[in-house]
């Protein structure tokens, strides 16, 4: 499946990220956070959701999704203020 906001396009079959063309490195994790968050843009998601589905209900720290969630940010040029 592939999906397509803005200048980007995600690849759910190849896993990649492209922004206009060209690849955009990210970590699997930060692939998975991204490819979930689109496929449920219809709703809220909760932070209980995202360690469900990304983590497998593992057990992960405050700061670690916090990093996760702001390298996907940068991955799609979001730095927040705008």
């Amino acid at each position: 499946m592939r999906y397509r906001f803005d200048a980007f396009v995600l690849d759910a079959a190849r896993r990649e990220l492209s922004d206009g063309g060209r690849l955009v490195p990210v970590e699997p994790q930060v692939f998975d956070l991204l490819q979930y968050l689109i496929e449920n843009a219809e709703r809220v998601v909760s932070r209980d959701d995202l360690i469900q589905e990304v983590w497998d209900g593992r057990i992960v720290s405050e700061s670690t999704l916090a990093t996760r969630i702001n390298a996907a940010r940068r991955a799609i040029g979001d730095d927040g203020t705008a």
